[in-house]
């Protein structure tokens, strides 16, 4: 099985893990939609449940996706296999259960210690793995605050370690201070991502925890020109028929017999770009079927790509 350490803390956790935003289902911001569209329950605990089987052991969630939802399902799911997973989940947004409705952010030390609390509620669980701040443009001086309050629940047992969701080097830096720091997890994709906050892990031994690795689903090779979706789904106003959807799509044609070498899928090819990229990445792409997860997980069957071939795809990005 192909793994990775989870930074400073040692654990060694599958070089793969499974983001869990998609299954907490719709969720809104005012008329913003936050959420991945409907979602069947039953279906995303058996994928969970898959993704144990094939070796899969790291779980990404956050209280406010499906605003409580997705950590409920999660915490279903691992009842009675709890040994067997490493969770993470964030904190930061405040939101109603009952509307689905994100309503606002605190990280103030009192609203972190009853996010925590509820959290470890939701997931039925005695200790969260990794706890991460989820509001990613907070001021310094507050994440310092953050960093000291979570500093102390690792002291109380809540949690084990910590981490930010950010995509700002600066402040991943803050954060790397804290001796129980060990994650960083930032935007990167083959189209984005920031160097510098990478650069920050690798040089403090942090994991870098990988959203949106598949582009939100632009690298799964799924979508056309002609693609629409859902007006409850977060991405229900991308249009690929022109602007940056459309780009990324003609510069995906340029890349698939690259990404797909060696009998991979499209999306198995962009897991394997970021294993490439550094030895920090843990890539989280998300699911809502069993299918997803068994291809996602067997991108672990085929590793990094080689440096010809990230050459290659640098000169291309570089066009």
């Amino acid at each position: 099985m192909f793994t990775r350490t989870l930074g400073r803390s040692g654990i060694e956790v599958s070089a793969m893990g499974l983001g869990c935003w998609a299954i907490g289902g719709p969720a809104w911001r005012g008329d913003q939609p936050i959420g991945w569209s409907k979602v069947d329950d039953a279906e995303s605990i058996r994928a969970i449940h898959r993704a144990l089987e094939l070796g899969v052991n790291f779980f990404d969630t956050a209280n406010v996706y499906g605003c409580g939802h997705s950590e409920e399902v999660l915490g279903r799911a691992l009842a009675g296999r709890r040994d067997k997973a490493v969770l993470a989940t964030k904190f930061g947004p405040v939101f109603d259960p009952q509307t689905k409705q994100a309503t606002g952010q605190d990280a103030s030390p009192a609203a972190i210690r009853s996010a925590c609390e509820a959290s470890l509620r939701r997931l039925r669980t005695d200790v969260i793995d990794l706890y991460q701040l989820h509001i990613g443009n907070l001021g310094l001086d507050e994440a310092t605050v953050v960093r000291d309050t979570l500093e102390e629940l690792v002291a109380a047992g809540s949690i084990r370690w910590y981490g930010w969701s950010t995509d700002d080097a600066a402040r991943a830096r803050l954060f790397a201070d804290g001796p129980h720091c060990t994650g960083i997890q930032q935007r990167l994709n083959v189209f984005d991502g920031d160097p510098e906050t990478l650069a920050v892990c690798e040089e403090n031994n942090l994991a870098a925890i990988v959203r949106t690795p598949l582009a939100m689903g632009l690298l799964t090779g799924k979508f056309t020109h002609s693609s629409k979706l859902p007006a409850d789904d977060v991405r229900g106003r991308w249009d690929f028929s022109s602007g940056e959807q459309a780009g990324k799509l003609a510069k995906l044609h340029q890349l698939r017999e690259l990404l797909t070498t060696g009998d991979r899928t499209l999306a198995q090819g962009a897991l394997c770009w970021l294993w490439a990229r550094s030895d920090n990445t843990i890539p989280i792409p998300g699911f809502k079927t069993i299918r997803q997860v068994e291809e996602n997980a067997g991108a672990m069957d085929f590793g990094p790509l080689k440096d010809a071939q990230m050459r290659q795809i640098d000169n291309i990005l570089a066009e």
